[in-house]
């Protein structure tokens, strides 16, 4: 599962750091991704701003919903989409573990991540494990993944 796609990655950095509880900043920092280039003068800094700027001209609704998608995809490859799905779907989340996510995600996607936000492996596992269930939850209120023009409201 390497090479994960820019839009996964960056949502999951911003879950990562920002964290579910400060989900109100998340549109700020979503607000930003259709104006990224590849003058630095133009991006945010540090390594979130580093961690965005791979999304290139995306808008911010087309990489919530693109990175949501590849998120699922990624549980259901790996034999847990029962779990993605339960947070999709209505009902109870199920809970997700630091085994299930590095089998899901990977060790290349889990370094890249720890070095794009500056957290230990450890940290990194344990805040997507805490946050991830009830982020994508609230991402899919109507039980099915957002359009982008649907995700766009996450990021305003």
């Amino acid at each position: 599962m390497a090479n994960a796609m820019p839009s996964m990655v960056a949502l999951l950095g911003m879950l990562a750091v920002a964290g579910y509880q400060n989900r109100d900043k998340l549109g700020g920092l979503l607000g930003g991704l259709g104006n990224q280039s590849g003058d630095p003068a133009n991006r945010q800094s540090g390594g979130l701003g580093d961690l965005l700027g791979g999304l290139g001209g995306a808008s911010a609704g087309g990489a919530l919903s693109g990175g949501l998608g590849d998120l699922v995809d990624r549980f259901r490859q790996s034999g847990h989409g029962d779990k993605a799905d339960s947070w999709v779907n209505s009902g109870a989340n199920a809970s997700v573990d630091s085994s299930d996510l590095e089998q899901t995600l990977g060790d290349d996607t889990i370094t890249e991540l720890t070095q794009k936000t500056g957290l230990s492996r450890a940290e990194l596992l344990d805040r997507l494990a805490k946050t991830l269930p009830d982020a994508v939850n609230h991402m899919t209120p109507d039980g099915r993944l957002p359009t982008p023009q649907e995700a766009q409201r996450f990021a305003g």
